[in-house]
């Protein structure tokens, strides 16, 4: 099971909030949640914060009556997903002494077999050309280096992907051999990114937002185009890069 709850929020009054407010929020969800925070390697919770058009001064957010606010939770296990579709806030979400009104709720709702089967078992007509955009900062672990690499890297990308969906769905698509053909096969068409600094309770991460499209050659290997395209669209559950489950990483595809 794979879900997507996004919820609309909005403010009655202007709403002041530290810019590390994110973690306060998603401990608290995590709580109403009934989920253990931090205990798994791969997060099965992938969650975007509080997203829409704000004033930053300094160390502090200011959120706006005027304006409409999206949160989503994401849950890529059968545990996380359930406690997502069961869970129920009410009509307003309190934390650090902030409320904001929940004025509606979508959920995306559909399993690993679903989206492996239309996308890659039903043999559709290969998509050559992705559009993604990246709501949140995101960044990628260097793995020797504590610096985080704020850059769209194909690589990085399909690599963080497909790590996910490996660790979670029934169907393994496949390792460094997958992501070897793919840095070969696809490449950074245009963009239009800038760095963003994603404030966390003891420090911040440089992370990337804006829009990507990707391109896979003509030459590529239908099937392995529809690998590809499967886990572009996987992206809007599971984020991108690190630090998925404290909001980071938000991925959409348009």
């Amino acid at each position: 099971m794979l879900i997507q709850s996004t919820f609309t929020l909005t403010v009655s009054t202007s709403t002041v909030l530290p810019r590390s407010y994110s973690l306060e929020l998603v401990k608290q969800l995590h709580q109403q949640l009934g989920l253990e925070m931090g205990s798994e390697t791969i997060p099965s919770l992938s969650y975007s914060g509080i997203t829409g058009f704000y004033s930053i001064s300094k160390d502090f957010i200011t959120f706006h009556p005027e304006e409409f606010y999206k949160l989503s939770l994401c849950g890529l296990n059968e545990t996380s997903a359930k406690a997502i579709s069961h869970l129920n806030i009410g009509d307003s979400l309190e934390f650090l002494g902030a409320k904001f009104e929940i004025i509606n709720r979508g959920d995306e709702i559909t399993s690993y077999e679903e989206l492996y089967t239309n996308l890659v078992g039903n043999e559709p007509e290969p998509v050559r050309r992705f559009e993604l955009q990246f709501i949140t900062p995101t960044a990628f672990s260097q793995g020797t280096t504590n610096l985080p690499l704020p850059l769209p890297l194909p690589t990085l990308m399909f690599r963080s992907w497909l790590e996910r969906w490996n660790n979670f769905a029934p169907v393994y698509l496949g390792g460094d051999e997958l992501i070897a053909y793919l840095s070969n096969a696809v490449v950074i068409k245009n963009h239009k990114i800038q760095t963003r600094t994603y404030q966390l309770h003891k420090g911040f991460v440089n992370g990337f937002i804006g829009d990507v499209t990707l391109q896979i050659f003509q030459r590529a290997d239908p099937l392995l185009a529809n690998v590809a395209n499967l886990l572009v669209e996987y992206a809007r559950f599971s984020g991108t890069g690190m630090k998925t489950r404290l909001g980071m990483g938000k991925t959409k595809s348009i």
